[in-house]
């Protein structure tokens, strides 16, 4: 490509299309967390107590049809910006599909889940994915199923994964691991 155009080395690439990338000698470390405190503040949670997890363990999401309704216009953009995040930040992508299911009719309930998942965004800016040049991963497939958690309508929710999405989750799932 020299040959064909004028190119310059400027430099380690740092940020790309509002990535921060970290490049170390074995691994290279991808994280947003510029736009996820830039979101935090965008919604005024900036000073709210940030939650060790996404998700209340007791939670049951229902479609809550007495519930209070709230703007959607907040709601949808809430669920906006939490799917761009989705992209370094996987531990959330469950909960943010599950929630975005309600954009049509969103209630204060549900509003409430979508803020929990800002406040532990807020407590885990620097959360994103490793990836490692360690190739020795021996998961070939994986699947789960649940059935139960959708009480409206009892439809599954499942996935699938391959050797190649395991590479994709692998480092995820290793930020999750507390050492003893």
């Amino acid at each position: 490509m020299e040959a064909e155009f004028e190119m310059s080395m400027i430099g380690e690439l740092k940020y790309f299309l509002g990535f921060q990338i970290n490049q170390m000698e074995d691994s290279i470390f991808i994280l947003q967390a510029k736009y996820a405190k830039n979101i935090v503040k965008k919604f005024g949670l900036e000073t709210a107590k940030s939650k060790r997890t996404p998700i209340a363990t007791h939670v049951k999401v229902t479609k809550n049809e007495d519930g209070k309704s709230v703007d959607i216009s907040i709601y949808r953009s809430m669920i906006g910006s939490l799917i761009h995040l989705i992209t370094s930040r996987p531990d959330i992508a469950h909960y943010v599909g599950v929630y975005e299911r309600y954009q049509v009719d969103p209630k204060e309930s549900h509003l409430n889940l979508v803020k929990r998942i800002l406040m532990y965004i807020q407590g885990t800016f620097n959360h994103g994915l490793l990836y490692t040049f360690d190739t020795n991963s021996s998961l070939v497939g994986y699947c789960d199923a649940d059935s139960v958690e959708n009480t409206e309508d009892r439809k599954s929710t499942s996935g699938g994964l391959d050797v190649n999405q395991f590479e994709y989750l692998r480092t995820t799932l290793g930020l999750c691991v507390i050492d003893k």
